[in-house]
């Protein structure tokens, strides 16, 4: 699949940029334009990889904002978007829409410019364009407090109701427990990378092998038709010691890049690495039995992938999630390091993450709006005469 990729406030544009590093590093396609938007200039100066000419500041012309960010306020991160749509629409012109599968917004949702302006966007390029709109949506930590809750509980309805399908990644169940905050945020961005980039960007030309069962971009956007929430699982395992050896010129030529001496482990391999990623290596957690369809993608050298274990993890996850709309297939990657598979759960329904979100967002209103109410009344009765004598002037 060919995406269009557009990094919305200061989580979303780090992780397009990932994007783009990742896509280098492994030899990928999947973005056919980038651009990162963003209110505050010293977050676009931040990034690496996405050129200076594909990145806009908006909200520059208005009194609240000026560069320097809307404050994690989401009103005003999607006022200042819907103000600057048209300068948006102006640097995505030279997007090649006739080689372009869709478009993918990507944002943050705990804060103010991508929670806000992200929807705003997405709803925009949906009355603009025929190709699909979907999101990537990053939920917040629960311990970042009760304002990143309520943003994204806000947000998250609104995206999801603007895009053909809003992928989920939760940053509560991928936190890290030591180290810097930075150096956190900046691992679970590359983990965001690869599981999205390898799934998406299967089936693509881009001088990899093609084989009888490749997954293409119909396939994916078949699995993302429904709409709603998805969620996707990743896991990955070292080579065999034979596969390491034959990545050599002469081994390829040799083998023909066919050769399967253990069929049957490997089968297997494949197997309970499907299994692993969904039990427990989903970006967002969620039921597996509320899936509505399914799709399985196996990435590595041709000699690793077995058609046999395809077949026996595309059959447990019909079983496991009661639907035959359970597509799977292999990306060879010849000089893979490592066999990786991918699966994409779409349009789940039970997804436990999102209920506690709900409600610690409702605690964190009702909180705010019973705080103001006792501040408004401590403030009358610090400017006040306990006898109200006094007249203001």
């Amino acid at each position: 699949m060919n995406l269009a990729a557009i990094g919305f406030g200061n989580a979303g544009g780090k992780i397009v940029d990932r994007f783009v590093e990742f896509e280098q590093s492994s030899g990928r396609s999947l973005t056919t334009g980038v651009l990162a938007v963003n209110s505050a200039e010293i977050d676009l100066a931040k990034l690496d990889v996405i050129p200076p000419d594909r990145r806009l500041i908006i909200g520059q012309t208005h009194e609240r904002v000026k560069g320097r960010g809307v404050g994690a306020d989401p009103e005003l991160g999607a006022t200042i978007a819907r103000q600057d749509l048209t300068e948006i629409e102006r640097q995505l012109d030279d997007v090649p829409i006739h080689d372009t599968d869709g478009f993918l917004v990507v944002a943050g949702l705990g804060g103010g410019t991508g929670s806000g302006g992200a929807p705003a966007l997405a709803e925009r390029l949906s009355n603009i364009y025929d190709e699909p709109i979907y999101g990537l949506g990053v939920l917040p930590s629960s311990d970042e407090g009760g304002r990143p809750s309520l943003n994204a509980a806000r947000s998250l309805q609104t995206f999801a109701d603007a895009t053909d399908n809003l992928m989920v990644f939760d940053n509560d169940a991928w936190r890290q427990t030591s180290g810097s905050v930075s150096a956190g945020y900046e691992e679970t961005n590359w983990e965001i990378a690869r599981r999205f980039v390898t799934l998406l960007a299967a089936g693509e030309l881009d001088g990899s092998q093609v084989s009888e069962s490749a997954m293409d971009g119909s396939d994916i956007r078949r699995t993302l038709d429904p709409g709603g929430l998805s969620t996707i699982a990743f896991s990955q395992a070292d080579l065999e010691a034979q596969t390491r050896e034959q990545q050599g010129l002469l081994g390829r030529l040799r083998s023909n890049g066919q050769h399967h001496p253990e069929e049957g482990d490997l089968a297997m391999k494949i197997h309970g690495l499907v299994r692993k990623a969904v039990q427990s290596r989903l970006t967002c957690p969620a039921n597996i039995d509320s899936a509505e369809r399914a799709l399985i993608v196996v990435s590595g050298p041709p000699r690793e992938v077995s058609q046999k274990g395809l077949q026996r993890a595309r059959q447990w996850l019909e079983r496991e999630t009661g639907s035959v709309e359970v597509l799977a297939g292999d990306d060879p990657r010849a000089d893979a390091d490592a066999l990786s598979v991918a699966v994409l759960l779409s349009n789940v329904t039970e997804v436990p993450r999102v209920d506690a979100l709900q409600q610690q967002a409702v605690d964190a209103q009702e909180s705010t709006e019973r705080q103001a109410a006792q501040r408004d009344e401590a403030i009358d009765d610090l400017l006040t005469d306990d006898e109200g004598e006094l007249d203001p002037l």
